[in-house]
């Protein structure tokens, strides 16, 4: 036998009680006809109504006049006052019902278990439940933690901050790398004047290209060769390195853009003539070279060029200083990470590949640590803080530089959303050109994690001045993990061991690894000067 949750004898009270509303509400129209408030007691209110009453009854003009505004009036009030006596009945009438229901409902009869539940940790429900709570109880645990370790760090070793590292110790030794990264300038400068001439039909296609390649082989080899030749400091030629590969990307977009639309600007031609050209040509732009356009893609946070992008209406002037003060923090923060915790690690370990085994996985386990945090905050200040304060000063429109790529997963899934810039003129430049070739798609990929592992070893070799290809293993290494983590994906539906192996080879042991190499062999080839 079914427990009903409202005993029968209350659901015909309920109904009853309805019912005596509904009765006394119908009888009471009529006597609110005239009334100003439903809810009048008598007294000074009872006394005005009645006068009102007999001014109306005199016939005086007065009344006359306002005859059709009193009688709205009273309308209006009796409709208030009847929803008002409703609302009050209906009040009445929950609370009898939440009387009754703690009486009868939570009797020690009811039952207390109903269906099948289950808990809300368990492996079917962990992914279908809220963790804010716990996420807050990470930060603060974090916040705790990190402050304790920072006093007990500054007890210990003292403020170990030093500027050698980041900046030349001589004023003017880094001038050469500053004058050439003015200089990179001309590139796009001289890839504007092919550009031109190629519009004005002065040189044909094949010299079109052939001089855009001129121009993008100078452009990286140039820097390169002045970074070798100074012996300056590595942030200096990592930044100065950072820029030329950016410049180098730009470049390439823009003559292989160039390319293409002159393409369907001649098939557009050929259809104005009666020729028939293949269905995919789609000519969305028309081709005007302009240097408005070029030099405002050289600096909008883009790599992919196109004649115009999409604009926000205005710039917001507080919002950019906001965000230049996180800036500052947080390069703060990392800067302090880094000379404060991770260079005492790296300096009192060995070579990982030539010390003792476990006393190098003891290293890399310690660096992996503050290497996190350093690497957040990078991803933090470039990605996010950087590239939005330069879009918001230029009115760029399209901001995913990134995507949720901390819930990537399989790798793949994590180059195609960390960076966006970078993953489209992929996309756009070296895969789908590879596709249309013939290429299969396999090797399409394999040829873009090519070109990606060429440009991280250039970042960081060249400013070291050393050629040790780890940058370059460590990418090209991506690919079997590429198949071992789609191949898990798609064994375990709906599961996150891709997502912990990404994090796991990524920040525990790829990225410490590499800094300890790369460190070493630096130490190595200054000893070998010195």
């Amino acid at each position: 036998m079914a427990i009903s949750d409202v005993p029968e004898s209350t659901v015909t009270t309920a109904t009853a009680t309805v019912t005596t509303i509904q009765t006394d509400s119908d009888l009471r129209h009529s006597s609110l006809r005239h009334r100003p408030s439903a809810t009048s007691t008598g007294g000074l209110f009872d006394a005005e109504s009645a006068a009102q009453d007999a001014v109306r009854d005199s016939g005086s003009d007065d009344s006359l006049n306002g005859k059709n505004n009193e009688e709205a009036k009273d309308r209006k009030t009796d409709h208030a006052g009847i929803d008002n006596a409703v609302q009050n009945n209906v009040t009445d009438q929950e609370n009898v019902t939440d009387v009754t229901d703690f009486k009868f409902t939570y009797r020690p009869s009811v039952p207390a278990h109903r269906r099948n539940k289950e808990s809300p940790l368990s492996s079917g429900n962990i992914f279908r439940q809220s963790h804010a709570g716990l996420f807050n109880l990470c930060i603060v645990v974090l916040v705790a933690v990190n402050s304790r370790l920072i006093i007990e760090n500054l007890m210990k070793y003292g403020w170990l901050i030093r500027s050698g590292f980041w900046f030349s110790s001589k004023s003017f030794r880094d001038w050469p790398l500053f004058m050439c990264c003015l200089s990179l300038a001309i590139f796009p400068l001289a890839a504007f004047v092919v550009e031109k001439l190629a519009q004005k039909k002065s040189i044909s296609e094949p010299v079109v290209v052939l001089l855009h390649i001129v121009i993008t082989t100078v452009a990286i080899i140039y820097p390169v060769l002045v970074i070798l030749r100074c012996d300056s400091a590595f942030l200096s030629g990592a930044t100065l390195m950072l820029l030329t590969c950016i410049v180098w990307l730009k470049l390439v977009s823009y003559a292989h853009t160039s390319y293409d639309m002159r393409a369907l600007t001649v098939s557009n031609e050929k259809i104005a003539k009666g020729e028939t050209v293949p269905d995919t040509l789609d000519m969305e732009y028309p081709h005007n070279v302009s240097f408005n356009s070029l030099a405002y893609f050289m600096v909008a946070p883009t790599l992919c060029y196109q004649p115009s992008y999409p604009r926000t209406p205005s710039v917001r002037k507080g919002w950019v200083c906001r965000q230049l003060l996180k800036l500052i923090i947080f390069t703060g923060v990392m800067g302090f990470i880094i000379e404060q915790y991770m260079n005492p690690i790296v300096q009192n370990s060995q070579h990982p590949l030539k010390g003792n085994f476990l006393y190098a996985i003891e290293r890399i386990l310690k660096l992996s640590v503050p290497n996190v945090y350093v690497w957040l905050c990078m991803f933090y200040c470039f990605f996010h803080l950087w590239l939005n304060i330069l879009a918001e000063l230029l009115r760029f429109g399209d901001r995913e530089f990134y995507r949720d790529w901390w819930n990537a997963q399989t790798v793949e899934e994590y180059w195609r959303m960390w960076n966006m810039p970078v993953h489209k003129w992929m996309v756009r430049h070296v895969y789908f050109p590879c596709i249309r070739f013939g290429i299969p798609k396999g090797a399409a990929a394999l040829i873009a994690f090519l070109v990606s592992a060429v440009f991280h070893e250039l970042c960081i070799a060249v400013p070291c001045h050393m050629f040790k290809l780890w940058a370059f293993i460590g990418i090209m290494f991506q690919v079997p993990l590429v198949l071992i983590t789609n191949y898990l994906k798609n064994k375990y539906k709906n599961s996150m061991v891709g997502n912990m192996i990404f994090w796991f080879i990524f920040c525990i042991l790829g990225q410490p690894m590499c800094v300890l190499l790369y460190y070493h062999d630096l130490m190595n080839r200054k000893g070998e000067i010195d």
